[in-house]
C-alpha cells in the first residue's frame, strides 16, 4: 500500500528563539513541537517570526526565513544591501549582522567543525579562534567592502542581469552588486538587455586593468553585440559541448600575486578577493618554511600560484610537482612556470596520477582541494610520503575538519591554523592548516 504523502510546511509561520550559528550560513532553531529549524537572516539569541522555505511534516529539518524580528540581537543592523532579504538575492548570508559578528560566527562554525568531525579544540589546532579581514575590509558597520572580482549574473527571460535567489533558479534582478569590485561594477553589466542569454560572468583582474566577459547563450540565441564602458574582451561558453570560444579580445586576465604575473585564461579559477591569493600564499610560506633544495608537492595547483611561490623559494637545487584535473588550467601553470625548469605540471586527479609518479618521498606538501576536500584514500597516501610539512588550505571547514582526522589517523597532527574572512557578508571561510608530523611535537 502507497504511503500517502507528507504535508508540506511550506509558508508555516512560528514564533521560536533562535540558537547557535550552523555551517552554511543560518542559524539553528526548534518548533514548539521540537522540529529543527534551519534559519537565513537571523542572529543567535533572538526571538523571531520564521516563515517555512522547505520541508514537510516528520522531516529531519525545515528551511526557514526569519520575517518579523521581535526581540533583535545587538550585532544586528539593517541589511545596507537592498536586495538583501528573505526571499531575495542569495549572494550573500551575512548583510543583517555587524562586520566583526559575521567574523565572530565564522570562527564559531569553524570551531564546531573541528570538534564535531576531527575531535579537536582550538588550542588543539593552534587557532586563536579569530577570523582576520583581509587588508581594508575592516569596515565601519552599514559599509560593505567591494571584493568580488567574479560575478557570475543570471539573466531574466526580458534580459536583465541579475544573481540567483536563495536556493532556487529564480533571479532577482538588481541595478548594483554591493559586494562586486570596483573593476567589474564599472562595466555596467546591469544596465545592458542580455536577451538571449543564460548567464553574464564579469571578471576584473588583480595587478593589471584585464576584463573580461564570459557569455553562456541559451540554446539557439545569438550572441549580443557587446558594448560595455570599459574595453573587455568577450568569450563565449558553447550550451552544447561546454567549450569556451573566444569571441574578441584575448582569451585570458593577467592576475599579479606573490609578485609574478599569472595567465588565467577562458574564464578559469582563481582566487576571488584581490587580497586572497598574497594573503594565501604568505600564509602557506610563513607556515611551511622552504628551503634550498627541498622536494614539493602542489596538489589542485590551478594556474600555479603555490607552485610558483615554492618554486622561487626552494632554488634550482629543489623541485616541485604540480598536480591539477583541469587540462585549461594545467596548460596556464605550465604557461606561469616556464622560467622554472624543475617545475613539473602533471594533468589528472590526484589520487590517480600522484601514485603514477613512482615518488615515496617529499619535504612540503601543499593542497588547495575543492570544497568536498581530498578525502581519505588521498591523505592516506600524502600522510605516507614523508613530509616535513603540509599546508593545507580548505575553502570549507567541514572538509578540513574530516580531512584533519584522517591526517590524525596518518601520523600528522594540526602545529597551526589560520582563518580568513576573504569572503565577507557570506558564510564562506578560508582556512590554513600546517601540518607536521605527530612525534615532531613530543
Amino acid at each position: 500500500m502507497q504511503a500517502e504523502p507528507r504535508k508540506s510546511l511550506v509558508g508555516e509561520e512560528y514564533e521560536v528563539e533562535v540558537g547557535p550559528v550552523a555551517h552554511g550560513g543560518h542559524c539553528v532553531a526548534r518548533t514548539a513541537e521540537g522540529q529543527v529549524l534551519f534559519v537565513r537572516h537571523a542572529l543567535p539569541g533572538e526571538r523571531v517570526v520564521v516563515r517555512v522555505t522547505e520541508g514537510e511534516e516528520g522531516a529531519s529539518f525545515l528551511r526557514a526565513d526569519a520575517v518579523t524580528v521581535l526581540d533583535a540581537s545587538k550585532d544586528r543592523i539593517d541589511a545596507p544591501c537592498p536586495y538583501a532579504g528573505p526571499g531575495r538575492c542569495g549572494g550573500c548570508d551575512w548583510q543583517h549582522a555587524k562586520p566583526g559578528a559575521q567574523r565572530r560566527l565564522k570562527g564559531e562554525v569553524i570551531a564546531e567543525q573541528l570538534q564535531r568531525l576531527a575531535g579537536l579544540t582550538p588550542e588543539e589546532a593552534g587557532w586563536d579562534g579569530t577570523v582576520v579581514p583581509a587588508e581594508g575590509d575592516k569596515l565601519p558597520a552599514g559599509q560593505v567592502p567591494a571584493w568580488r572580482t567574479r560575478v557570475q549574473y543570471a539573466v531574466t527571460a526580458d534580459g536583465r542581469a541579475g544573481l540567483r535567489r536563495h536556493r532556487s533558479h529564480e533571479v532577482e534582478p538588481i541595478d548594483h552588486c554591493m559586494i562586486a569590485a570596483e573593476g567589474v561594477s564599472e562595466l555596467g553589466i546591469e544596465k545592458r538587455d542580455w536577451t538571449g542569454m543564460d548567464s553574464v560572468e564579469a571578471i576584473a583582474a588583480t595587478g593589471s586593468q584585464d576584463r573580461q566577459v564570459v557569455l553562456t547563450p541559451k540554446p539557439g540565441a545569438r550572441l549580443p553585440l557587446v558594448e560595455l564602458d570599459r574595453p573587455v574582451s568577450v568569450l563565449r561558453i558553447d550550451e552544447r559541448s561546454g567549450q569556451v570560444h573566444r569571441v574578441h579580445g584575448r582569451p585570458f586576465v593577467r592576475e599579479r600575486a606573490d609578485g609574478r604575473t599569472h595567465r588565467v585564461a577562458n574564464g578559469g579559477f582563481w582566487q576571488v578577493h584581490p587580497k586572497s591569493a598574497d594573503t594565501l600564499v604568505t600564509a602557506v610560506m610563513q607556515g611551511l618554511l622552504p628551503r634550498k633544495g627541498d622536494m614539493a608537492l602542489d596538489l589542485y595547483c590551478g594556474a600555479g600560484l603555490f607552485a610558483g611561490a615554492l618554486a622561487d623559494r626552494v632554488g634550482d637545487a629543489g623541485a616541485v610537482l604540480g598536480i591539477e584535473s583541469g587540462k585549461r588550467a594545467v596548460e596556464d601553470a605550465q604557461h606561469n612556470l616556464a622560467d622554472f625548469p624543475r617545475v613539473r605540471i602533471e594533468q589528472g586527479k590526484v589520487d590517480s596520477v600522484l601514485p603514477r609518479t613512482g615518488i615515496t618521498e617529499v619535504d612540503l606538501i601543499v593542497l588547495d582541494p575543492p570544497r568536498a576536500g581530498a578525502g581519505r584514500k588521498t591523505v592516506e597516501h600524502l600522510s605516507s610520503l614523508g613530509a616535513r610539512k603540509i599546508a593545507y588550505v580548505a575553502c570549507d571547514p567541514a572538509a578540513l575538519a574530516r580531512d584533519l582526522a584522517y591526517f590524525r589517523d596518518g601520523g600528522y597532527r594540526v602545529r597551526t591554523l589560520r582563518a580568513f574572512d576573504l569572503f565577507p557578508m557570506t558564510h564562506h571561510v578560508e582556512c590554513v592548516a600546517i601540518l607536521e608530523p605527530a612525534e615532531k611535537g613530543l
